[in-house]
């Protein structure tokens, strides 16, 4: 468009010295096109300096103004100025969203370059890999990283699985770490901590291992007997007897670790039973008429009720739960030893506790009581008959009623262990005519 006007003027310019030759001949006719195209020149020179002085600083406010073919020029250039710093904030608040997003992301975010040197990355990254965002930027992800597992990762460029690293840079996480390429130069580093996962791997695996061996013991007692039984037809009856109450045992044995072992699974998988009004001065008796069945005149059982106020809640669970504290508590109490079963308020709070005077746990242990199969003593557990899920089971009915397990012990003084409800869980008189 410029140049057809340019030619224009100057085709225009020409035609007009052409017209004044004949009365002012060819000098003069000469100087006027002279002329004509020094202003042309002029004026072109001016607009170019104005837009190369504008293109310093491209902004639509300070675009020039000019009139003619420039101006078409300008206008032209006005739209795309437009154009581009709308592109550029919606490329910016695009970028922005971005970044606003990997530093929310849960797992780390490190972006790489095409020579593996750090470009960007979030604060999960920083504390998966102990990065620092103000000094790491452009250095080698392999300086950073210097476990042999990821720099053969790196080196493999077989980027289709994920690799496992633990204690990297002197943390305590075990990482998963992924390198992903999203474009012909660059790669995401992302890092995940599964710590947890892998801590949940490992109870489950002992789990099974556990159940595996505390039910190998009895299946091959049982195993054993009825070997010698169908071996030796002609037995005589006092042997046959002795063995047969035996497995009789190993399989009541085997009965209450299946028992547990499916309440434990109901609890943890929040198969919930119906609150009721529980009875708490029933319940204590009740429990009272089980510990001296268990103990066989063996201990000094007493009770101490402080309270008959009821409580809300699932009266199968909770005796379930009581009945394992003073199981547990006969069990590992010598005999002459003396058990105590209460319950009372505390500071507004409905607690049922056993007291006992048998051997007492070290401190060390107290925090672990509850995991599943976990025992102080292998042979003394299994001596008693216990299944080793008792507490855990504890635990778990205790939390479903947004109640807390408190254990105290002592060696060679005796334990005590406390469910404590909260106060929204106690009934008074007429609440619990009407919970009837």
């Amino acid at each position: 468009m410029l140049l057809w006007r340019s030619a224009l003027l100057l085709a225009g310019i020409a035609l007009l010295g052409l017209v004044f030759q004949p009365f002012f001949g060819w000098a003069v006719t000469f100087l006027i096109i002279l002329a004509g195209m020094a202003g042309m020149l002029i004026y072109h020179l001016r607009n170019l300096h104005r837009l190369s002085r504008w293109l310093d600083d491209p902004t639509p406010q300070s675009m020039p103004e000019a009139m003619g073919s420039w101006d078409a020029v300008y206008s032209k250039l006005y739209r795309m100025v437009r154009a581009q710093g709308k592109n550029q904030r919606m490329l910016s608040a695009a970028l922005d969203r971005f970044v606003a997003a990997g530093e929310a992301m849960p797992e780390g975010v490190v972006v790489l370059d095409e020579e593996d040197r750090i470009e960007w990355c979030n604060p999960r990254s920083m504390e998966h890999l102990g990065l620092d965002r103000t000094k790491d930027l452009g250095q080698h992800i392999a300086y950073l990283v210097r476990q042999p597992a990821f720099q053969q990762y790196l080196l493999n460029q077989d980027y289709s699985q994920p690799i496992i690293l633990r204690h990297v840079a002197g943390n305590n996480f075990v990482l998963s770490l992924q390198l992903v390429p999203f474009d012909s130069t660059r790669k995401l580093l992302l890092t995940r901590d599964i710590t947890q996962l892998e801590r949940i791997q490992t109870v489950h695996r002992d789990f099974v291992a556990n159940v595996s061996h505390e039910l190998r013991t009895p299946l091959t007692v049982v195993g054993g007997f009825l070997e010698t039984l169908l071996d030796m037809p002609d037995l005589d009856s006092a042997t046959r007897d002795a063995q047969l109450k035996l497995m009789f045992e190993q399989t009541q044995r085997m009965q209450r670790l299946v028992e547990d072992l499916l309440t434990l699974s109901r609890l943890e998988n929040g198969l919930e039973g119906r609150d009721e009004r529980v009875d708490a001065t029933a319940l204590l008796q009740q429990l009272a008429s089980d510990a001296e069945g268990l103990s066989q005149g063996r201990h000094s059982i007493s009770v101490s009720q402080e309270t008959d106020l009821c409580v809300r809640g699932n009266y199968d669970e909770l005796h379930s739960a009581f009945g394992n504290l003073v199981s547990n508590a006969i069990r590992y109490t010598p005999d002459g030893g003396q058990i105590k079963l209460c319950w009372k308020l505390d500071n507004s709070q409905p607690v049922f506790f056993v007291t006992d005077t048998g051997l007492g746990v070290e401190a060390q242990h107290i925090p672990r009581l509850t995991e599943r199969f976990y025992r102080v003593d292998r042979g003394r557990s299994r001596t008693t008959g216990g299944t080793g899920l008792g507490l855990a089971i504890v635990k778990h009915i205790a939390q479903r009623h947004q109640a807390k397990l408190d254990i105290k012990s002592e060696i060679g003084t005796g334990s005590c262990f406390a469910i404590i409800f909260p106060a929204n869980r106690l009934l008074d008189v007429e609440e619990a005519i009407f919970a009837r």
